[in-house]
């Protein structure tokens, strides 16, 4: 069992609050990702769970058992860093096998903990050779190889692909999603990057400030955002926000041909979000707003465009890659209408 509970949990430095008041709630066997902005105080909030920050106020439980003062080594819980950390003196087996041998282990036990961690990683033909003589991403699987080992009740990752290149970081993306269902273990993952959030996640957790923004599957969070922050945060392109007037079932942004749209009810709305796909090119004219295209990228299958429309700010639009529109053409803007999201004046989503 892993179920992890966070209580009204703070931290200071000092006068300085990094921490104000998280309550969470992380089931055995969760894969939960915390995700935020520099600062915002994710890398902190783990290093708590683990042990490794002390907590100023508030109880952090593991299956029910206060932990909030117990030291790292007594929290069943194995932490994998961004820095791999190996020993360069020593081989893979010795690397992996190392923190049992220190907990006074028989040869026979971690042989076989070992041997089972490699079948896991797919490490065993690497297991007699040294860490300069390993790639990046088999490097990270040799240090997540000596978490395993323990047997803990749950793994806490800070930001362990951000040292490896792109074509690694995709890789090892899919042998930690096929480690999670392997091993049915709880995990805690820290990261700034969006991709890894929304394909490993089964919650995420936006932080800012050092309080929870928004907590929910990547389709909740994405389709669903709860204000204005998580709706730029989450996603890439960014979601668009431009200002707008609502006024009970009528809407308007500036520049905004033909008057009002109608829409649901949606109160004193002071901003429209749109996300990039739902976008339509059109006419000048035959849309919700107008601009002129300032940065055509190309990706293959998509290409971005970023309009130019005025008071309304640049949006972007997710088009398909065959479309031909070059810089400088002005084009009109059309808003699905059953994926608009509104924000009152106090950056919460009205629906």
């Amino acid at each position: 069992m892993g179920a992890i509970r966070l209580e009204a949990v703070e931290k200071w430095f000092g006068e300085v609050q990094v921490i104000k008041g998280i309550d969470l709630d992380i089931a055995d066997g969760e894969m939960v990702i915390f995700v935020g902005p520099s600062g915002c105080g994710k890398s902190t909030l783990l290093r708590m769970i683990a042990g490794l920050e002390e907590t100023s106020r508030g109880r952090i439980l593991l299956d029910g058992a206060d932990v909030t003062d117990k030291r790292p080594s007594e929290r069943e819980l194995s932490m994998v860093f961004q820095s791999y950390a190996l020993y360069p003196h020593m081989s893979v087996r010795e690397n992996v096998g190392f923190g049992l041998k220190t907990a006074g282990a028989s040869k026979a036990e971690i042989a076989e903990k070992v041997d089972e961690a490699a079948r896991v990683l797919e490490l065993g033909p690497y297991l007699d050779r040294r860490p300069k003589a390993l790639s990046g991403g088999q490097r990270q699987r040799v240090a997540i190889g000596r978490a395993i080992v323990r047997e803990p009740k749950g793994f806490l990752f800070d930001e362990p692909l951000s040292n490896l290149d792109a074509a690694l970081r995709v890789q090892m993306r899919f042998e930690i999603a096929k480690l999670h269902d392997a091993l049915s273990t709880t995990m805690i993952y820290v990261t700034h990057d969006q991709v890894e959030a929304m394909t490993l996640a089964d919650r995420i957790v936006v932080l800012r400030d050092g309080r929870v923004m928004q907590v929910g599957a990547p389709r909740d969070l994405y389709e669903r955002p709860a204000n204005l922050f998580v709706a730029r945060f989450i996603g890439s392109p960014q979601m668009n926000v431009v200002p707008c007037r609502g006024e009970g079932t009528r809407y308007a942004v500036p520049g905004q041909p033909g008057g009002a749209h109608g829409a649901e009810d949606i109160g004193a709305a002071t901003h429209l979000g749109i996300r990039p796909e739902h976008i339509e090119l059109a006419a000048p004219g035959g849309g919700n707003v107008a601009g002129r295209v300032d940065l055509v990228e190309y990706l293959g299958a998509d290409t971005y465009l970023h309009v130019d429309c005025g008071e309304a700010g640049t949006v972007s639009v997710r088009t398909d890659g065959s479309v031909p529109v070059g810089k400088g053409e002005t084009v009109g803007l059309r808003f699905a209408p059953d994926r608009l999201h509104f924000f009152d004046a106090d950056e919460c989503a009205l629906r």
